[in-house]
């Protein structure tokens, strides 16, 4: 059955599932089986010249003032102990400067390049970041010849397992929708930087759909239906809908190939594994007529309002018709003419979201199968990647269910994705996952205690099958401390103590280390990054997301507080659960990371000049005020259910002076901008028409997500949300207007709350926001030191004991 929300989310143990054998294996028996794909791929990396002119070409983009003071070269795994590895030296043959001074050797241009960052991170004190995040902090590496030397033996630093991974099937739609080559060749640094070697590559693959499909008398038109539009890609390839937000322009495919062509030839230069897709079982609805004895099924209604068959109810090839494995081998045979080559390994998840009509064993054994073979067919070396998150979410899969799915590939032949696991580890009961940013929501969070112990963990276990350790968002660009020491455990043989490593965190990401900012991190380790309540954390914040409620259904706390519970001021609960009202995700004392913001303000003299400490002052600025906005909320509750008109229009008023406050403190930060989401997306467009779907595309994800009708809002409303400034102005604000407007009308009339108006006004609202050309700024504008001090004293100074954890009688948990 599907769940609550599209699912997806971060992961960050990779590991290679042989499910309930009565053998105990060692640490080992997972990278044994895959030994043979590993030599395989080892002989068709990239020739090392290659490789080295491709790290070359990233420290030139990264660091050009120092382009000649590294020297790379590329060694073999029998020089590095057997592993793949990085060393770093002295370079024998530095004299003067302007001759390289460290020399930096790797088993690919991935581990040059991990090691160029450890040398950076750890001896020069610098931080990687993405741009939007506040980007690199290099100020802190000595000028070019005063290089900081290593110990005269060298550093050697092995991986304990051989593959990072990254990204997420969603991860797509929610952050790459819009991405040129530009931005591409800047993330694929990064990945390399990381020591990410194992990347998804779904760039592109609707073009190669097209070719595939027209052999089994597939016409363009038929497509049209079949794939949904730029920003809604990645559930259309899960075949959740279809048509939404498209047709595709034959442009748009075009040039989605070529990029993806341009991405993969990086990838291989600098010996990363890429990922491609494989066929798994989605079908257009032409295929049903073309083929009529084939075994095609319809699938169910996907969060569609009306159950509306023009978005939903996709067709599914069942994986034992015949045809199933033409069609894998068809699309793994263009992929391979399309690219000249392919590293063997391919991500399918046909069970994510589309239970299997039948549980009985035999038939699950039978279903896993037929999808290797297709995979096979095409590919003799295919290796099977798939998610592991359907284990966790869905309770169709119990232990007979997942064995029989797990034993029917071969050993070595199937690489599970545990995508959860720094919350709810299924690795230690089966095999592991982290699941860590849901939509690209903005919102702090973390669980650092799990990130530095978990892989180890999951390692050294008994019965362990792991091969890699990754992270797999929904979406990117946020809480870089939480992508910073995820990418570290690639490497990392012990565990980490999350305290000491924070402690040197900050003074690394600012360039410069203060007394109160170290304070302030330690607050938020262990409060904001410290989430040990096992809930996922899709940001449910009031502004963001408001509440679809009947005001009656809301109630004060002292009528459904536990026995010998303190108070809370301003707290309020549900009278009964509903679909309407999501409870906002608290589990930290606000009070504590209010105390924290005093101290980055404090700091904020010392440090204002980095992007960095900007970044994250908004965003922890934000943090705050969008918890106090939530209690802010509950107070134009209670003075409603008071009939308190006038002090309904007061704190009515101040929610919405905050919304308006909160966009201006957004805007000081390139990374909470809206314009630059937009204005990306029409940069692809080919002509105005393509732009104003583009454009809607962008605004819908963000928005509505999906279908409405006049009178009910979408099922997936707001999951995509996002705190951007011009979000927050345009559109968040004005929402929450109408709601307060109705409430003022219910006390002024002396009726009951008008639910169907408000709700019609808003769709009208939404609907016409979406459609809207309006352009917002791509640059940051305002102080953002100067505007945190302001609202920090207008709306959070001495008011933090008035915001406090939300105990599970307010806002239940559905």
């Amino acid at each position: 059955m599907a769940s609550k929300f599209p699912t997806f989310s971060p992961a960050f143990t990779i590991l290679l599932t042989i499910l309930f054998l009565d053998l105990a294996y060692s640490s080992t028996v997972g990278v044994r089986h895959i030994s043979r794909l590993l030599e395989i791929q080892d002989r068709k990396k990239a020739p090392p010249h290659v490789q080295v002119a491709a790290a070359r070409g990233v420290l030139r983009r990264l660091l050009p003032s120092h382009s000649s003071s590294f020297d790379f070269q590329i060694v073999s795994k029998e020089q590095c102990g057997g592993a793949s590895c990085f060393m770093i030296k002295n370079n024998p043959s530095f004299r003067r400067r302007g001759d390289p001074q460290i020399l930096i050797s790797g088993v690919t241009g991935v581990e040059i390049l991990a090691g160029l960052h450890w040398y950076l991170k750890n001896l020069c004190n610098s931080h990687i970041s993405w741009d939007k995040t506040g980007g690199a902090q290099l100020f802190s590496v000595p000028k070019s010849g005063l290089l900081t030397l290593v110990q005269d033996a060298g550093i050697l630093v092995q991986r304990p397992v051989p593959w990072n991974y990254y990204q997420n099937a969603v991860t797509s739609s929610y952050t790459f929708a819009w991405w040129d080559w530009e931005r591409w060749e800047k993330e694929i640094d990064w990945m390399a930087l990381q020591g990410i070697n194992l990347p998804l590559a779904f760039t592109g693959q609707e073009a190669i759909w097209q070719k595939v499909f027209q052999k089994f008398n597939m016409s363009k038109s038929d497509l049209d239906d079949f794939f949904g539009g730029p920003a809604f890609l990645a559930w259309s390839r899960m075949g959740n809908l279809h048509g939404w937000g498209g047709p595709l322009p034959q442009s748009w495919l075009d040039q989605q190939l070529i990029l993806q062509k341009k991405i993969l030839v990086r990838m291989y230069e600098l010996g990363m594994t890429p990922v491609l897709p494989a066929f798994s079982g989605n079908v257009p609805a032409a295929l049903k007529s073309t083929y009529p004895s084939a075994k095609i099924t319809r699938l169910g209604n996907w969060f569609s309002v009306k159950s509306d068959p023009r978005w939903t109810c996709t067709y599914l090839l069942d994986a034992t018709d015949p045809l199933f494995v033409e069609i894998g081998r068809a699309f793994i045979e263009q992929q391979v003419k399309e690219y000249g080559r392919t590293s063997h390994i391919y991500n399918c998840d046909t069970f994510d979201e589309n239970t299997p009509p039948d549980d009985a064993p035999e038939y699950i054994s039978s279903l896993g199968a037929a999808i290797f073979r297709g995979m096979q067919s095409g590919d003799k070396d295919g290796v099977w990647l798939m998610q592991g998150w359907l284990f966790s979410y869905d309770p169709f899969w119990r232990p007979p269910q997942m064995k029989a799915l797990l034993h029917s590939v071969p050993a070595g032949k199937l690489v599970v994705l545990d995508l959860f696991a720094e919350v709810k580890p299924i690795w230690s009961t089966t095999e592991q996952c982290m699941l860590h940013n849901f939509a690209g929501n903005v919102e702090m969070y973390g669980v650092l205690d799990a990130i530095a112990s978990g892989p180890i963990d999951a390692r050294i276990s008994e019965n362990s099958t792991m091969v890699g350790v990754g992270m797999s968002m929904e979406g990117i660009e946020q809480n870089p401390v939480v992508y910073d020491l995820m990418s570290e455990m690639a490497f990392q043989h012990n565990k980490v103590d999350a305290k000491a490593w924070i402690d040197q965190y900050s003074a690394r990401r600012y360039g410069r280390s203060t007394p109160s900012i170290q304070d302030a991190w330690n607050i938020l380790y262990h409060t904001i990054y410290n989430c040990t309540d096992g809930a996922y954390d899709k940001n449910r914040d009031v502004i963001v997301a408001f509440p679809d409620v009947d005001p009656s259904l809301i109630s004060t706390l002292s009528e459904g507080r536990h026995q010998n519970e303190k108070p809370v001021a301003g707290s309020a609960v549900l009278k009964e659960v509903t679909d309407s009202f999501n409870r906002p995700h608290l589990w930290y004392s606000t009070s504590e990371v209010i105390h924290a913001l005093e101290l980055f303000i404090a700091s904020g003299d010392e440090l204002s000049e980095s992007s960095a400490y900007r970044y994250d002052l908004v965003d922890l600025t934000r943090q705050a005020l969008s918890k106090y906005a939530n209690q802010l909320f509950l107070k134009v509750i209670e003075a409603y259910h008071s009939n308190d008109v006038l002090g309904l229009a007061r704190d009515s008023k101040k929610f919405l002076d905050l919304v308006e406050d909160m966009d201006v403190l957004l805007a000081c930060h390139d990374g909470f901008l809206l314009g630059p989401w937009l204005e990306s997306a029409k940069k692809l467009a080919q002509d105005e028409e393509q732009e104003k779907q583009f454009e809607w595309n962008a605004r819908t994800q963000i928005t509505m997500w999906f279908d409405n009708t006049e009178e009910e809002a979408s099922l997936l409303r707001d999951y995509g949300n996002k705190y951007w400034s011009g979000l927050l102005r345009d559109y968040y604000g004005p929402r929450a207007a109408i709601y307060f407007k109705y409430l003022t009308k219910s006390l002024e009339e002396g009726g009951e709350f008008g639910l169907k108006d408000w709700r019609r006004e808003w769709i009208k609202l939404t609907n016409d926001w979406q459609n809207s050309r309006k352009p917002f700024p791509v640059k940051s504008t305002g102080n953002a030191l100067n505007t945190s001090r302001w609202l920090f004293d207008k709306y959070l100074l001495g008011s933090a004991s008035d915001i406090q954890p939300l105990n599970e009688a307010a806002y239940p948990r559905l």
